[in-house]
């Protein structure tokens, strides 16, 4: 089993508890140069709100996608957007990566934007 399989076999883990107890989730994906991150429905169908390190109005600020400083950005303006839209609560979906470097900053970002999980 090479990386890639382990982190989509601990994803979908992480996936399956998600959806027995029905909660928005908060998935992540990671990429070298990029991070991404969306909010999603309870029933898993809908995208309610999303952001990256990819958007007009954080490309502007960052110098460099692929780095902690750009998934602080991303974590804050995420909370910032799911604040708008009234969500407070969410599951937080790491799609088998490792809560470390990038993802943990992203995670922290987020809770410091007022979400809660």
């Amino acid at each position: 089993m090479n990386t890639k399989q382990s982190r989509i076999r601990r994803a979908r883990k992480t996936r399956a508890k998600i959806a027995a107890v029905k909660a928005i989730r908060l998935a992540i994906n990671r990429t070298n140069s990029h991070i991404y991150a969306q909010i999603i429905s309870a029933d898993g169908g809908t995208v309610m709100t999303s952001a990256s390190s990819n958007d007009k109005e954080l490309r502007a600020q960052l110098t460099n996608g692929g780095n902690v400083a750009a998934a602080i950005a991303v974590g804050k303006r995420l909370a910032e957007k799911a604040r708008g839209l009234g969500i407070e609560k969410v599951a937080f979906d790491r799609a088998g990566f490792k809560f470390h470097g990038r993802v943990k900053a992203l995670a922290e970002a987020a809770r410091e934007g007022g979400l809660v999980f």
